[in-house]
């Protein structure tokens, strides 16, 4: 099997809201919410770290993410803030919990800081056979949380490596369904990650922010969880790259994670229609896009965004878990894809990115 590199689940957010222990298997998962209002809140979990060992997941870019209040769910929905304050006391904790993670199951999570610690975890993960362990990037969904550039030098020393400055729209940036440019607090937060050596996320940028972003930042960057808007007409919605944003990445030497969210696979899609409606091929569509833009398989891999917002009922028939990624190979080779096409775009992409953008201490 190919290493598989998943550049988007939001876990941290999914242990607070629903009590989920991602280190139980799925099936576990199911069984103990079956009767809880869970399922119908966060979907079927599709999440748990012997599915993913058991798929070859050897990294997971793993979010802090908390909504603003302007968007709460209902009641239930405790993650979400109303102001700077409160949106840092959140992504606090839930970088207390992926801390308190790896620190409580050494053996299983490790936390992924700079290029030597990339390095030893792909080898142990390559000498093991069983129990291999699942290494987290953090990155930072929505920048309300950060106060002020100021407070990039305690994220950095927290382990965070990656921040995209929009959900929504932020103070930032212009975001999903809140469109518009970069704010001039936007302009300073890029000048200031970029010396730090934060990797720029472009996924959720409204299209005018992402070309002064692509314009204007001058660290590495990437669309860790995005499909293309061109497969996607009458969507409505400005959450996809235009193909325009799609070359700037490609230039930029970026990596563009896939999502496997049927609603962002099919233009009006919804649980109504079934998971029938949509297979496989269209994620293979959307990997196909992007390289027959690029030229080559360089500049695409994985972000599932499983268990963001959305689960089993919403994804692609033939997955059932994470393990499923593993069935896109073949259905690569099928469209031509070498044996390398298919290593690069499952993982080696997004591993080669963060060996030439990571750290070196």
């Amino acid at each position: 099997m190919h290493i598989i590199v998943d550049a988007h689940q939001d876990l941290a957010h999914n242990i607070l809201s629903f009590g989920r222990d991602y280190t139980r298997s799925v099936l576990e998962t199911r069984r103990l919410e079956i009767g809880t209002p869970i399922p119908e809140r966060a979907g079927t979990a599709l999440l748990g770290f012997p599915e993913a060992q058991q798929g070859n997941i050897a990294l997971i870019f793993s979010t802090l993410f908390a909504a603003p209040k302007r968007y709460k769910s209902g009641a239930w929905d405790v993650n979400c803030y109303g102001d700077t304050e409160e949106a840092h006391r959140l992504y606090r904790t839930q970088m207390d919990v992926y801390r308190r993670l790896v620190n409580e199951h050494p053996d299983e999570v490790n936390l992924i800081r700079n290029a030597p610690d990339l390095n030893v975890h792909l080898a142990k993960w390559q000498r093991l056979e069983e129990t291999r362990p699942i290494g987290l990037i953090l990155l930072m969904e929505g920048a309300d949380a950060i106060r002020s550039p100021e407070e990039l030098e305690e994220w950095w020393a927290l382990g965070l490596r990656i921040i995209g400055p929009a959900w929504m729209g932020t103070r930032y940036s212009g975001g999903w369904h809140e469109p518009g440019p970069l704010t001039n607090e936007g302009r300073e937060l890029l000048a200031a990650m970029a010396e730090y050596g934060f990797i720029l996320d472009l996924s959720h940028m409204d299209e005018e922010a992402s070309l002064e972003a692509l314009d204007r930042y001058e660290g590495a960057l990437i669309a860790s969880h995005s499909n293309a808007a061109a497969l996607l007409p009458n969507a409505q919605t400005n959450r996809h790259l235009t193909d325009r944003v799609i070359r700037g990445i490609i230039e930029r030497d970026g990596v563009i994670g896939t999502v496997l969210f049927n609603a962002f696979l099919k233009a009006g899609w919804s649980q109504t229609d079934g998971r029938e409606e949509i297979s496989l091929d269209h994620v293979i569509a959307q990997i196909d896009h992007i390289c027959q833009i690029s030229g080559d398989a360089q500049h695409v891999g994985i972000g599932s965004d499983f268990d963001g917002g959305f689960g089993l009922e919403s994804v692609p028939s033939g997955i059932d878990t994470i393990a499923d990624l593993q069935k896109l190979a073949p259905l690569l080779a099928e469209r031509g894809y070498t044996e390398s096409d298919i290593a690069a775009i499952l993982g080696e992409n997004f591993i080669s990115f963060l060996m030439k953008n990571l750290p070196v201490l």
